[in-house]
């Protein structure tokens, strides 16, 4: 699967964007700030990276500089976001090694449409992972980051749908917030202790229309998915 990194310190521009770009079968990860975005991108596994031009801590040119300046990420795929939509803006960012710049606000099929161009452009089309979490009636596709319960499709969030795979693949093993954390968005500042209990809630509410609900309670500690 594709993995598209998205750095924006913008909320709501990563959760629009990273909705779109799931929907459309890609894996996402997201960072509020270049320096993150410049430290996922130094670990590995990204196929293209969505990088806000205005960013603390560093912005998006200054990465893209140290991107290209780096045999190992030279050819890497970026495409700036940016609320400046001046010619010399664009053609400033192009210029140090933008593939290409999308002006916000943008339209999410837009968006969608111009990484598809670069990945196939890249020939950065990943493989297929083929890997599948099971737990009694629920399946996961990791593949295509879907999940079925009852053999019916459940509309859950790829956050939503790490938390479950980080439980299914414990069965019976209490984790705790911070384990979860840890496990479950490795790479994504945003995810606190204090929004794992509103995940889990979030997935509960799906999967009960579904006669299903795997994840208990561990109160003082954590959550636990029930023994397949």
């Amino acid at each position: 699967m594709t993995l598209i990194l998205l750095a924006d310190d913008e909320p709501r521009i990563r959760e629009v964007a990273q909705y779109a770009l799931e929907k459309e079968g890609f894996s996402v990860e997201c960072v509020g700030d270049g320096a993150l975005a410049l430290e996922r991108v130094r670990k590995g596994g990204v196929d293209l990276v969505v990088l806000d031009v205005m960013m603390p801590t560093l912005d998006g040119l200054s990465v893209v500089r140290k991107l290209r300046a780096d045999a190992a990420t030279e050819s890497l795929p970026v495409l700036f976001l940016s609320a400046r939509g001046e010619e010399l803006d664009r053609v400033l960012g192009l210029e140090l090694g933008g593939d290409d710049y999308l002006v916000k606000p943008f339209s999410p099929r837009e968006l969608v449409a111009r990484v598809r161009a670069l990945v196939r452009r890249s020939g950065r089309d990943a493989p297929a992972s083929e890997r599948v979490v099971t737990h009694k009636s629920l399946r996961i596709d990791l593949d295509r980051w879907e999940a079925f319960a009852n053999g019916e499709s459940v509309d859950l969030t790829r956050t939503e749908l790490m938390l479950l795979v980080a439980l299914l693949e414990r069965p019976g093993l209490v984790l705790s917030r911070a384990q979860l954390v840890k496990r479950a968005y490795p790479y994504d500042n945003l995810i606190t202790e204090r929004t794992i209990d509103t995940h889990v809630r979030r997935v509960r509410a799906k999967l009960r229309p579904f006669g299903v609900d795997p994840i208990s309670t561990v109160h003082g500690v954590g959550y636990k998915a029930s023994d397949a």
